[in-house]
């Protein structure tokens, strides 16, 4: 099973973010758009792991707590267009401990520096980001969901396997 964590962002901020692709489709740019109901801030990405129970109970063991997150401007790096995410400090707290939880566990994950950002875009028809507004849009976030990511006849699917409070 191909696993990874995340906060699954819905509402008000999956309309903003769905407002953005508009824009960028406007402007012309073609690519593969992650679709609405797929928007989601990751975590941490564990792969290829048959456990997701294991998984469950670290994130668990990390505590995590309601967090507040807001749309913060529009970036790009390795072929992704993205929009930036703001997030409180407690949201960088609780992936430290889930990463420790993780570690501690013995589950593999990704290691990379948790940015705070959405894929809107992968391989986009032209480099540059056309100048687009992003509009203001936060969400309350009750809890984290373990998902799961398969490939399907339209793209990818994601399912949410787990979550906790």
């Amino acid at each position: 099973m191909r696993l990874f964590i995340a906060l699954p962002l819905e509402g008000e901020i999956a309309r903003a973010l769905s407002s953005v692709q508009d824009g960028f489709r406007r402007a012309g740019i073609k690519g593969n758009y992650t679709r609405p109901e797929n928007f989601h801030l990751t975590l941490a990405f564990v792969g290829e792991y048959g456990n997701p129970d294991a998984v469950l109970d670290a994130m668990s063991a990390a505590r995590p707590e309601p967090f507040r997150v807001a749309l913060d401007g529009l970036g790009a790096f390795d072929g992704v267009r993205w929009a930036g995410v703001t997030v409180p400090e407690s949201l960088f707290s609780y992936v430290r401990r889930l990463r420790h939880e993780l570690s501690v566990a013995h589950i593999p994950f990704d290691g990379k520096k948790f940015t705070p950002h959405v894929t809107l875009i992968r391989e986009p028809s032209r480099d540059g980001i056309p100048a687009i507004a992003v509009p203001r849009a936060s969400n309350e976030i009750e809890g984290v969901s373990l998902m799961r990511s398969d490939r399907g006849k339209s793209g990818v699917i994601y399912t949410e396997i787990g979550f906790v409070k």
